[in-house]
């Protein structure tokens, strides 16, 4: 995101049960699609009904942990007015506790990104005023960073910022950031790095980004006293080129993140889900190497004021669970700051107004696996008899393998 104007166009599973012999037959659960199917009555199975002793909502069992609010804020302002408006963004929604501050490092010359004098300090002296904020600063890879610079040039750049010839600008920012007294920050360098927008992109040469975003943090991880954490951040979708292609490794990478704004226009919020490098390809991968997520930018934007997307983006993270996520407020993107969603405004605002952004514990997802299996009976297995007779019985039949014991008696 460029911190003054954005540029680019970029089952609910169902547990039935039946019985057919109590000899020879039980019932085990069967998932269906509650789009395909109807809800069958469950049948009674004895000591796997819901409620009893043990089961999920029976007295004497463990309660459901409370879901808690992923941390949030906003970007506001890159300078020290982005400071100043938090506490009137927490007046808007109610007292709501903004845990999260974000900005960039202007990439337009290397003394900005290894962090100007009297850029860093408002933030720094914010982040300190509280132990449980979090400050999020985006760095850029290389200067010139918004000024239309050659596939050509890009790729000759990375080769030199693989080699090591840009390590110092690094380890600059990094003394100055622990200097200031902000050692914990987290870093997002050369964010959506799958596009075309950047100097610092990765599709001219995918494996010299990888090298020279290594490099990056090595340096600034020698530096004594650091706690930096890295967050490797794409903009949802393919894009220019795939981003999974331009991950650099588990050992440099903190925190998986995704830039996801309302567009392209016309693209529903199931669409930006289920799309090729989307918004579940995005969990999925963090999950698969057991990395928290982030969504350090989101926002309206080709769908104008879409309350829709509003609603499900944010009951998507709540339910996810990242680590963090900050909102771009600014037109076309924001809800506070641009009058020109009000719909979209009043959403954010009901739904985040008086919110602590306590983060959830863990923030860690987790990689899909198996549905536990509540009901079926020990030594049983299980009938394939296709999803319509599966529902009309109630459930699956299993054939219980101990049968031809008959009844133990002690």
């Amino acid at each position: 995101m460029n911190p003054g104007i954005r540029r680019r166009g970029a089952r609910l599973s169902l547990l039935v049960a039946g019985t057919v012999s109590a000899a020879a037959l039980a019932a085990v659960p069967s998932a269906h699609a509650t789009d395909v199917l109807p809800s069958p009555p469950v049948a009674s199975v004895g000591p796997v009904l819901p409620g009893a002793p043990g089961a999920p909502g029976a007295p004497g069992a463990p309660a459901p942990p409370a879901t808690k609010t992923p941390a949030f804020g906003a970007y506001l302002h890159y300078g020290p007015r982005g400071v100043e408006r938090m506490s009137e963004l927490s007046e808007w929604l109610g007292g709501a506790e903004l845990r999260v501050g974000h900005t960039y490092l202007p990439g337009d010359r290397w003394s900005n990104i290894e962090g100007a004098p009297r850029f860093l300090e408002a933030w720094a002296d914010w982040r300190k005023e509280k132990a449980d904020r979090l400050f999020v600063l985006n760095v850029p890879m290389l200067e010139r960073n918004e000024e239309g610079v050659s596939d050509r040039e890009v790729a000759r750049l990375l080769r030199q910022g693989a080699a090591g010839r840009f390590d110092h600008h690094f380890r600059v920012l990094a003394e100055r950031l622990v200097g200031l007294g902000v050692p914990d920050t987290v870093l997002v360098p050369g964010w959506e790095m799958n596009g075309t927008t950047y100097t610092h992109r990765c599709g001219p040469d995918p494996e010299s980004w990888k090298k020279y975003w290594n490099r990056i943090v090595t340096t600034m991880r020698s530096v004594a006293g650091q706690e930096f954490r890295f967050d490797f951040t794409p903009s949802r979708g393919r894009d220019a080129v795939p981003w999974t292609q331009c991950y650099p490794g588990d050992d440099v990478v903190d925190i998986i993140g995704m830039d996801s704004y309302d567009q392209p226009r016309g693209m529903s919020f199931d669409e930006q889900v289920t799309e090729p490098f989307g918004l579940q390809d995005h969990v999925d991968f963090a999950a698969a190497h057991k990395k928290p997520i982030s969504y350090p930018e989101w926002g309206l934007f080709r769908n104008g004021d879409n309350e829709e997307y509003m609603r499900r983006m944010l009951r998507w993270m709540d339910e996810k669970k990242p680590l963090y996520n900050t909102v771009t407020d600014y037109c076309p993107h924001g809800v506070w700051q641009c009058k020109e969603n009000p719909g979209a405004s009043a959403v954010y605002r009901d739904l985040l107004s008086g919110r602590d952004g306590t983060p959830a514990v863990p923030t860690v997802p987790t990689a899909p696996a198996e549905p536990a299996d509540p009901v079926r009976p020990p030594q049983c297995s299980p009938l394939d008899l296709g999803d319509w007779v599966d529902y009309w019985l109630g459930g699956k039949l299993c054939v219980r393998l101990d049968w031809w014991q008959g009844e133990r008696r002690g």
